[in-house]
């Protein structure tokens, strides 16, 4: 076999496609968001009841309604939230479509200026707007003048489901650690296992993120720790029997 056939050709390396770390930030950023949340929030309440010298049963119970009520309001929160972006991909992606319709060549002036002003040369800019337009007119504006992008776009339900789901995963270890432990050992037991759980969640976001593992896991656990110490001091400041 010469060397010749043995080259892999640029379809050959095209079976390969990159993985980029940005196709995940639409339900990465509402999973991450929920499971920390889950952790921190509830970790704070099940520790702040404890520290009230609350019995076991009412610190169950404060954790599970939490837990039920913070994955709801989660879910409800993001949904509102990308709903709203999504609303206004679909009011914009409108305006342009409109635009291409009354004045098609001025939009397409308008293409080839915005790859002008990225680097090509204005004849050669003009001939990609040319043969984008002639594709797909509407998703090249879309991309390049609004930067609105399939991977990127708002997904409302994608992001109400994983944000809820990631609360209930993160809140159930505070809850495990309120059931399996002994009574009086329920409080320090929710704080080692928050803070590992920070910890742990921290590094993952940061790896998946492409981020620095250590950073991520430092800065997660120090602010869940600022808020059980928080939880702790008004719980032992009111001493509320719940």
């Amino acid at each position: 076999m010469n060397a010749r056939a043995a080259k892999p050709t640029p379809h050959a390396r095209s079976r390969h496609p990159e993985a980029h770390r940005s196709e995940r930030v639409g339900w990465l950023r509402a999973a991450v968001l929920g499971a920390n949340d889950g952790i921190v929030s509830v970790a704070g309440l099940v520790v702040g009841v404890a520290a009230s010298g609350a019995d076991a049963a009412a610190i169950l119970t404060s954790g599970i309604a939490g837990t039920v009520a913070g994955a709801m309001s989660m879910a409800a929160g993001e949904y509102v939230s990308v709903r709203s972006q999504a609303d206004t991909e679909r009011a914009d992606i409108a305006v342009e479509k409109r635009e291409l319709a009354e004045d098609p060549h001025g939009e397409l002036e308008e293409l080839a200026r915005i790859y002008v002003q990225r680097g090509l040369t204005a004849d050669l800019a003009r001939e990609v707007a040319r043969q984008l337009t002639a594709h797909d007119a509407l998703a090249s504006h879309a991309r390049d003048e609004l930067g609105i992008t399939d991977t990127l776009r708002a997904r409302p339900v994608q992001a109400a489901l994983a944000s809820a789901g990631a609360f209930v995963s993160g809140a159930a270890l505070p809850i495990a650690a309120v059931v399996l432990a002994p009574h009086p050992h329920v409080q320090p037991v929710a704080i080692a296992t928050t803070l590992v759980a920070l910890s742990v969640s921290g590094a993952l976001a940061a790896w998946a993120g492409g981020a620095r593992m250590l950073r991520g896991a430092l800065r997660v656990t120090f602010w869940g720790a600022m808020a059980m110490a928080a939880a702790t001091a008004v719980g032992r400041l009111f001493g509320v029997q719940v």
